[in-house]
């Protein structure tokens, strides 16, 4: 079953004043809003659902946004402010060509400010026109974990709207996401080995308990761990917490 991408909205996941409604906030006011959310948070769908709601506020013109993500020779939406934006990310993948597909393996911004003279992806272009009411189209590369894994989509509904000045302050946010992105990916590594080093430890104890209570060495002890958790069809850490939680139980009961 298809992933279905995160619609951001300030009612599911922002929560910040700064950001709920357009032109309210500076754009070194929103950066700010936002850093708190995303380092408070530092979950992928949440730093996806805040950079595309965020958009909205600090890109002046922007109308719409999406981020896109490439998984292994797919495409996928993982978060948009709405339906136009899905929309049209669904027309890229089915086109094979587009500002958000060139941004991922493109540094620089792909823009196409004016759709409705010229563009740089015709048949896109021809679609938007015909089913949204889209003018403009820029593609941000962001990194997801230090790999060239995403892109930042943003749409205009007035031909050039997206100035010299959007596309700088795009550019910015694109970094941004991807600096978060980078330390969600820090901290889900962390995490990983936080519970690695706890599960470790417990089979150590869970081994030096059975080496007691059976009277043998460290290997066949790790061998009684083994088979139980075999037999038992559940991980070995499983089967040493359960040990090591019943040691604990009988010595204070």
């Amino acid at each position: 079953m298809p992933v279905q991408p995160a619609v951001a909205s300030t009612s599911r996941g922002l929560h910040m004043g700064q950001l709920s409604a357009r032109g309210e906030a500076s754009p070194s006011a929103a950066f700010a809003a936002l850093a708190d959310l995303v380092y408070a948070d530092a979950e992928y769908d949440g730093i996806y659902r805040a950079i595309c709601e965020s958009a909205l506020t600090i890109v002046d013109g922007c109308d719409h946004a999406s981020m896109m993500l490439r998984e292994g020779d797919r495409l996928r939406t993982a978060a948009a402010t709405d339906s136009i934006a899905i929309g049209i990310d669904a027309a890229e993948r089915a086109l094979g060509n587009g500002p958000c597909a060139d941004a991922i393996d493109d540094p620089t911004p792909c823009v196409d400010a004016d759709i409705s003279r010229a563009s740089t992806w015709p048949e896109l272009a021809r679609h938007v026109r015909q089913h949204t009411p889209v003018r403009g189209m820029a593609g941000f590369r962001v990194l997801v974990g230090g790999r060239k894994a995403a892109a930042l989509n943003l749409f205009a509904d007035r031909p050039n709207a997206l100035t010299d000045l959007s596309i700088d302050l795009a550019s910015m946010l694109a970094a941004f996401a991807s600096v978060a992105l980078l330390a969600a990916a820090r901290n889900e590594q962390a995490n990983t080995l936080r519970s690695g080093l706890a599960n470790s430890r417990e089979i150590g104890t869970a081994v030096g308990l059975m080496m007691a209570f059976h009277h043998v060495d460290s290997d066949a002890a790790f061998t009684i761990l083994r088979r139980a958790s075999q037999e038992a069809n559940v991980k070995l850490a499983k089967v040493a917490h359960e040990v090591v939680q019943y040691h604990d139980t009988d010595r204070t009961s």
